[in-house]
């Protein structure tokens, strides 16, 4: 991962991932660490899409272009895959079809159960989340955001 927006966000959770591991004895606290987790690991896919794809549009395009771009990227709000791959139609259909290809299964799953969570804990609804599975649904993620940083770099 290379945008600077993007790798901030994840220096920032990885930072944070690593400080649940002094609790390990606590179940309770790492319940509370693992939804606190969940509600950051959606912000950073949320920031991450958003910072690579306005970067692509200032790389690509017009400023008065990138601004416009930038501006509606700016209510981007709990990016399901689905509105990822809607997003990235948006600029390349060819785009969304590969991303949809190469994330079937397990990474989509990731990125859809990170949102519905956050959206959950948001709401005050109980959720069974595991530190465990958020971490996992996180690296998954991270594939995710590092393939959409791929498709803007290629150059197609």
């Amino acid at each position: 991962m290379k945008n600077p927006i993007a790798v901030q966000a994840k220096n920032r959770l990885d930072d944070l991932f690593d400080r649940v591991k002094e609790f390990s004895g606590d179940l309770e606290l790492q319940s509370h660490w693992a939804r606190y987790l969940c509600v950051q690991a959606s912000g950073f896919i949320e920031i991450s899409v958003r910072a690579i794809l306005v970067e692509y549009a200032k790389d690509k395009s017009a400023p008065p272009v990138a601004n416009y771009v930038e501006r509606q990227l700016n209510r981007l709000q709990n990016p399901n895959m689905e509105r990822i791959l809607q997003l990235l139609r948006s600029f390349r259909s060819t785009w969304a079809d590969e991303l949809k290809s190469r994330t079937e299964g397990e990474p989509k799953d990731a990125i859809d159960s990170i949102i519905a969570n956050r959206n959950n804990i948001a709401h005050g609804k109980n959720v069974g989340i595991t530190y465990t599975t958020v971490h996992r649904n996180y690296q998954s993620a991270l594939t995710v955001i590092e393939l959409i940083e791929e498709q803007c770099n290629s150059g197609d």
